[in-house]
């Protein structure tokens, strides 16, 4: 009875989830112009995305920002847990662990302010009108998921079994052969995680991007926002069905690494 009432629970979580998903794809293919009712099936949507030359390169920006964050702070974020997790005193190891886990709990309108502030220092003390653009969204987006590709790599150090490590400094391997033959590929799972949380945060991020962004420069949740407050326009809907496929494949590829890596594990 107990699982019956949980995949119940479970049941009407994921469609409260899913509707609103679901409804926007809906009237992704509706030849009306409003949500008000569905009218003819058509593509005519799709079509006009395909056209608006801005709109193909604001996604592309988005994508090209969303990979290099997640390349960049899986990077950053590994070593940084590898770095934590060396650490031999408790309480500095606390204390970083504290540091990380309040910028994971700050609000992004705090963080977007504060980004947006030294930036504008920056430009200022260079002698430019703007510091703001491709490079400011991307040092913000990378900023904002270090701290969580660390809490995605640090449970992986952690079930490390210490003896692996001794085994390979008693058979004489140096710091960097530890690092790149025994922690790198053990974490693996942990960093891949670490990736595409930091890839998908960049996606969708809006009030970081918000403030950090400028010079001609727009992500795709920006101008979303700003399609928005115009009005209904179902290109928002073609846009938000072809970005949800995009996340549900790269999700499916995700799971098929892991399932793989499990298999081989297991043989």
């Amino acid at each position: 009875m107990k699982k019956l009432y949980s995949k119940i629970y479970l049941a009407i979580i994921f469609i409260i989830l899913y509707i609103p998903i679901l409804y926007l794809s809906y009237f992704s293919f509706s030849s009306g112009r409003t949500m008000l009712s569905f009218e003819e099936f058509s593509l005519i949507h799709y079509k006009e995305l395909l056209e608006n030359t801005r709109m193909i390169v604001i996604i592309i920006n988005t994508i090209v920002v969303a990979l290099l964050c997640g390349v960049f702070s899986s990077i950053l974020g590994t070593f940084g847990a590898i770095s934590i997790y060396s650490l031999k005193r408790k309480k500095l190891k606390n204390k970083f662990l504290v540091a990380n886990n309040i910028l994971i709990v700050s609000p992004d309108v705090i963080i977007g302010c504060s980004f947006l502030l030294v930036f504008s220092f920056i430009a200022e003390k260079l002698g430019i009108e703007s510091f703001q653009g491709f490079f400011s969204v991307l040092i913000s987006h990378i900023a904002f998921s270090v701290p969580i590709v660390v809490l995605m790599v640090l449970p992986k150090l952690y079930e490390m079994p210490i003896s692996m490590i001794d085994a390979a400094v008693d058979l004489g391997a140096n710091y960097y052969k530890v690092i790149t033959k025994i922690i790198i590929p053990y974490i693996t799972p942990g960093i891949l995680s670490g990736f595409f949380m930091g890839f998908t945060y960049s996606l969708d991020d809006f009030a970081v991007t918000f403030f950090v962004t400028g010079n001609g420069f727009q992500t795709l949740s920006v101008e979303i926002y700003s399609m928005a407050r115009q009005g209904i326009n179902l290109q928002i809907n073609a846009i938000s069905t072809l970005l949800t496929l995009f996340i549900v494949i790269a999700v499916i590829i995700y799971y098929v690494i892991n399932v793989t890596k499990l298999k081989k594990g297991v043989n």
